[in-house]
């Protein structure tokens, strides 16, 4: 088995630290040279570039300095583009959420597509089993793409059909309406942080903040 130079891009403190990190020890226990970079080497070539929960624009001068640049998003592309694809999701009351593993572009989210699976959620897990779905997910593609390369590459297809964007989220949008049931915004307490960007509502001229755990 052929063994290749890999990097994977991720953000500092970002939750997916602890699956970016057993990715890279599957990895070389395969026999890969791996990295883990937030931000690119100056004047590194590498085999594959993985950039998951990356946040940093990647211009066309260090994709070119890789074989393949590579991407994981929670949507069915061309569907999804843009910011946090798996919560806009939930929050629209979806519990098979696609995954996408593609290759990158100087486009946002446009490159083609190598592999397509599906998360499968009963409704009622919170942000630490969505994300431990979604982290565990992410590591098997990632991983299946590298065992079957490069005969992979001939299932690569192009993104069709019409494409739609993903808006960053803000605090506002952790905000919870007093007004209505903790039923009807059930969904918008699963995919909030308790730490990052808690749920939280005004009354009365006070802000209150509320978390939530499974018991």
């Amino acid at each position: 088995m052929r063994k290749y130079n890999i990097i994977i891009l991720t953000d500092r403190d970002s939750w997916i630290a602890t699956y970016v990190a057993a990715l890279r020890n599957k990895l070389i226990k395969m026999g890969h040279n791996v990295h883990i970079e937030e931000k690119f080497p100056s004047g590194r070539n590498f085999d594959m570039c993985f950039m998951l929960s990356y946040s940093r624009i990647v211009g066309r001068e260090i994709l070119a300095r890789n074989k393949h640049n590579l991407v994981v998003h929670e949507s069915a592309l061309p569907q999804g583009k843009g910011w946090s694809p798996m919560t806009w999701q939930i929050l629209e009351g979806k519990n098979i959420v696609p995954i996408t593993l593609f290759e990158a572009a100087e486009s946002v989210d446009a490159g083609q597509i190598y592999l397509q699976r599906e998360m499968v959620f009963a409704g009622n897990e919170l942000v630490e089993d969505l994300r431990s779905c979604q982290g565990n997910t992410t590591v098997n593609m990632c991983l299946e793409f590298v065992g079957n390369y490069p005969e992979i590459l001939s299932q690569a297809r192009p993104q069709k059909g019409q494409e739609s964007f993903y808006a960053r989220r803000t605090p506002e949008d952790s905000r919870l309406d007093i007004n209505s049931s903790i039923k009807e915004q059930f969904n918008l307490l699963r995919v909030v942080d308790n730490k990052k960007y808690p749920a939280w509502f005004e009354y009365l001229g006070k802000k209150y903040r509320l978390e939530i755990y499974e018991e």
